[in-house]
């Protein structure tokens, strides 16, 4: 709004200037990357280990294997987190940056692939939806190789769009292209596999326009982005054999195989539903929108990608929320046309739909009446969630009041909408566009998010273990003393490992340590030792303890 307050002729330089769109993306993105509750805590299960792996990796020296044994794992995560950690030190926030950085860039990249598909408007939205859906914006907050890898086909994807519309410079975009992919296979294994086989409706079906299977530049950029990943398994190889090529395929093998959670083979449909509301919603309306309009050559990516990706997914064994993150700048883009249609038939209401076919009057008044519907119903919804956040925020108390605020804020950002069109259509203020409607959809999910990266729920994922581990008799020990682990496991025992400075043994029986000794030991093994301790102090099933003489 403060841009409004500017000169109309500032004004239009500035929307006209070839870096706004990317200025205003970052204004909008920023924010939510980095606000916070001002403390930090990593979730266990995935980051807490990527995490202690980097941090093992950084501290050995070894950025091969630190490990006694064949890792399951292509290397290149934990090297983006021990590289970070060798620049800003070890903390959560260096365990973040990567993803972060990377979500950034995919935001931009995916508006730039938008504006090749669809053009600069609906780019710019996808670009702002992305933002503001929910599982992105975590998963941008947190040390997995999820994002990365997501950065990495959406500029293969973009390379190749850029190849086919610049055939001068189209040998430096495949190659691009390729060495993408072949970096994601460091950076996520097999699983690169999974948006490439995606790509052959485009790669396949639009060939006779772009020759891009043909192409031996593709090919060799692959080769160069495989040489990082030929170079470990070398010296790898050199260590442990043919089994560090073998522990790599049995990993996916028995993610292909096991349903870890037993999720059914519908779980991507209710579950990316829910975290990518409303927007997978609106991307339904595009993809029928792109289905019925279809764009020239370009479906093949805006819908083939997406669906055959869905499909995959779908048919792979094991079925993770974050597995199924690279469907959600697809949903952004499908969101995005969705959305733009809708403004158009707000602005346009009936004038645009008038028909002399009395028969067709019916459908007439359905169409053009979407907008005040939807504007009535997430109202109705708004009205429903401030209620709801006003009660538990009167009556509740601690972390109910928190997502009592919640409510309060995204009910507040959603009466924007039958607001806009009540001032439109009721009261005739024709200077509330379909801009602002649009708006209507986007506020309220920033908003909210915005006060969710606030108090912490972002950021702090295990804040009772980060104020147990602050006690000032516990940070003592763990500052001075190596912590000796007594078969310490499970999510808690990752974060343990994590942060706990100086590690000791890893040992079977807390009667292998020395008197005076540290370790984390679980409740129920400490109990049953006849060796003589003292218990320090407790979190979650672990507690330290000081063997006595």
């Amino acid at each position: 709004m403060l841009l409004k307050l500017l000169s109309p002729s500032i004004w239009q330089r500035l929307l006209v200037w070839a870096g706004f769109p990317y200025i205003s993306l970052l204004i909008w993105l920023l924010p939510l990357l980095l606000l916070s509750s001002g403390h930090s805590s990593l979730m266990a299960h995935d980051e807490g280990l990527y995490a202690w792996r980097s941090r093992r990796m950084f501290e050995s020296g070894d950025w091969i294997n630190p490990w006694s044994e064949p890792h399951h794992k292509t290397p290149g995560p934990y090297w983006l987190i021990a590289t970070s950690y060798n620049l800003f030190g070890i903390s959560e926030t260096s365990v973040r940056l990567p993803s972060m950085v990377f979500g950034v860039l995919s935001v931009l990249i995916l508006y730039e692939v938008g504006k090749i598909l669809l053009g600069k408007k609906v780019g710019w939205l996808a670009a702002a939806i992305l933002s503001v859906e929910f599982l992105w914006l975590q998963y941008c907050r947190l040390g997995t190789p999820d994002v990365p890898m997501i950065f990495l086909v959406l500029l293969a994807i973009w390379s190749l769009l850029k190849a086919e519309l610049h055939s001068k410079y189209g040998n430096f975009y495949r190659f691009i292209a390729g060495a993408c992919f072949g970096l994601g296979f460091l950076v996520r294994s097999f699983m690169v596999f999974l948006p490439a086989i995606a790509l052959f409706p485009y790669l396949i079906g639009e060939y006779r326009h772009h020759r891009h299977l043909t192409n031996p530049m593709l090919y060799l950029g692959f080769i160069v982005g495989l040489i990082p990943t030929f170079v470990w398994l070398w010296l790898s190889f050199l260590r442990f054999g043919n089994d560090s090529g073998a522990e790599l395929l049995n990993f996916v093998f028995r993610l292909g195989s096991n349903d870890r959670r037993d999720h059914g083979i519908f779980f991507y449909v209710w579950n990316v539903s829910i975290k990518a509301f409303p927007w997978f919603f609106f991307s339904l309306l595009g993809l029928f929108l792109a289905y019925r309009r279809p764009l020239p050559r370009y479906n093949s990516i805006l819908i083939g990608f997406p669906l055959v990706l869905f499909v995959e997914l779908s048919l792979f064994s094991t079925r993770l929320s974050h597995y199924s993150l690279l469907l959600y700048p697809f949903i952004a883009l499908l969101a995005a046309v969705g959305l733009d249609w809708l403004g158009w038939v707000y602005d346009t209401k009936f004038k645009s739909f008038e028909m002399k076919d009395a028969e067709n009057l019916s459908a007439t008044f359905s169409v053009s009446s979407y907008p005040r519907v939807l504007s009535y119903i997430f109202g109705v919804l708004a009205v429903l969630l401030l209620l709801a956040g006003a009660i538990a925020l009167t009556l509740g108390s601690g972390e109910i009041r928190k997502y009592a605020i919640l409510a309060l804020a995204l009910g507040g950002g959603w009466l924007i909408l039958p607001v806009v069109w009540i001032c439109r259509y009721r009261f005739g203020k024709q200077s509330f566009t379909s801009s602002y409607w649009l708006a209507g959809w986007l506020i309220p999910a920033w908003l909210t998010l915005a006060v969710a990266g606030s108090y912490g729920f972002l950021s702090d994922y295990n804040p009772d273990v980060r104020t147990f581990l602050a006690q000032p008799a516990i940070a003592q020990v763990l500052q001075h003393y190596p912590i000796h682990f007594v078969q310490v496991g499970g999510k808690t025992g990752v974060l343990l490992n994590f942060y706990t400075p100086y590690i000791g043994k890893r040992v079977d029986k807390i009667s292998e340590l020395p008197t005076s000794s540290y370790a984390w030991i679980s409740a129920k093994q400490a109990s049953e030792s006849t060796t003589p301790h003292q218990v320090l102090g407790k979190i979650q099933q672990y507690q330290l303890v000081q063997v006595l003489p």
